[in-house]
């Protein structure tokens, strides 16, 4: 089999396993399992946040009152009933994030025992719902420092939160008196609902000396007074606030699975945990590769892995943590026959561009090194988009209306 046949069995796994993960099943399940005798008012926040409320309104209609719908840029499909539809920056929080979370903290404020509150939440919330205790230009700059560091996702949440006054359970506590009862799309490994978009309606078990030593594990410049802001604790119960989780990264890998093995691959998932650096997650798969080669009996194999990892930015191109994977990947599947990896995210954006990740495969480092282009230069500057823009490696789905994390998916045969 060729490499351009087993491209087209990636594209059909991918545009499977995307299908699966749409969110909409599940918030209508979740919505069918719970009564609402007052009258909804709806928040949605996330870069699932259309696709969620949306669901939300066909399941409840008339039932809700009112409703705000925070988003990422792009990511609305139209209008939703009775809702107002915002967007706002993401990964990096913008004016617009504040006037989202401005809009949602009022209306909450303003409701009472006579209200109910049905909250969805995906990932992406860190950023588009902020009401920053700091000025924004400074939350910026610490967020991107966060990102260029390498910090892990839950790192990164453990300082959000506390620089925000949204975030950590304080939304649900605006909300007060009235009930909360939040439906949870998770992007976070263990589905953590205190790091799932910084936990706004979830008590936090998080402390501030962890918080302190985060800020010293990556040497980050904050001002005297987000550092006095972090001792500040945040709430550790909520008596309001009540949560079902829907929807998760080993989902998603399962949902890879059973689409390469009704094209007649043996899917194997290695982990839904992965948490490493994404140029050293390449690496190993393209060993993986390499090792797995050797050893088919009878299948051909997919392995498939899913998890977050993290991108160290030290130069001045664009790309994703999926692209880089793939580009990395590329390295080592060098010469290698009948042999494919994608990654991909789940939303359809990977990083800040337009592209949902990366697709490669044993002819990928030979086609770049005829144009003049290295791998191991394009890493080092963090350029994955435009070398895989030259060999038709961009995997371009647009955004999808989900967020369940990365998945990466290796074909062999």
């Amino acid at each position: 089999m060729s490499n351009e046949s087993m491209r087209r069995d990636a594209w059909k796994i991918i545009r499977k396993t995307l299908k699966e993960a749409m969110p909409d099943q599940a918030v209508e399940k979740a919505l069918r399992a719970r009564s609402f005798t007052k009258p909804v008012t709806l928040f949605s926040i996330g870069k699932a946040a259309w696709q969620m409320a949306s669901a939300a309104e066909r399941s409840l209609g008339n039932q809700i009152k009112q409703g705000i719908v925070l988003t990422k840029y792009g990511h609305s499909k139209g209008e939703i009933p009775r809702c107002e539809i915002l967007e706002a920056g993401h990964p990096v929080p913008d004016a617009n994030s504040v006037f989202g979370a401005q809009k949602m903290a009022g209306l909450a404020r303003s409701l009472t025992q006579n209200d109910q509150v049905l909250f969805l939440i995906s990932g992406g919330g860190s950023a588009l719902f902020e009401l920053p205790l700091v000025p924004l230009e400074e939350l910026q700059d610490i967020t991107r420092q966060l990102l260029a560091c390498g910090a892990e996702i839950t790192e990164i949440n453990l300082i959000r939160k506390r620089l925000s006054g949204v975030k950590g359970g304080r939304f649900a506590q605006l909300c007060a008196p009235a009930q909360v009862f939040s439906i949870v799309l998770s992007d976070v490994l263990g589905n953590s609902l205190e790091s799932i978009a910084s936990g706004p309606a979830a008590p936090d078990s998080s402390t501030s000396e962890q918080a302190l030593e985060v800020v010293k594990k990556y040497g980050l410049r904050l001002s005297s007074r987000a550092l006095e802001i972090l001792k500040e604790e945040t709430p550790k119960t909520l008596e309001n606030s009540e949560t079902v989780i829907t929807g998760s990264v080993q989902s998603l890998c399962e949902s890879a699975a059973r689409a390469a093995g009704e094209l007649g691959y043996a899917p194997e998932i290695l982990t839904a945990c992965l948490t490493c650096q994404a140029k050293e997650a390449g690496s190993f798969l393209a060993a993986v590769a390499q090792w797995k080669k050797d050893h088919l009996t009878g299948k051909p194999a997919a392995v498939i892995v899913g998890g977050e990892t993290v991108v160290e930015l030290k130069g001045k191109g664009m790309g994703g943590r999926n692209q880089e994977l793939a580009l990395s990947a590329a390295r080592g599947l060098e010469g290698l026959p009948n042999a494919v990896l994608f990654s991909l995210g789940s939303d359809g954006t990977d990083g800040p561009t337009d592209a949902a990740g990366g697709i490669v495969d044993g002819e990928t480092a030979g086609q770049l090194r005829q144009q003049g282009i290295g791998i191991d230069r394009v890493l080092e500057e963090n350029d994955a988009y435009h070398a895989l823009q030259k060999c038709g490696g961009l995997l371009m789905t647009g955004p999808t209306g989900t967020n369940v994390n990365d998945v990466a998916v290796l074909l062999l045969r």
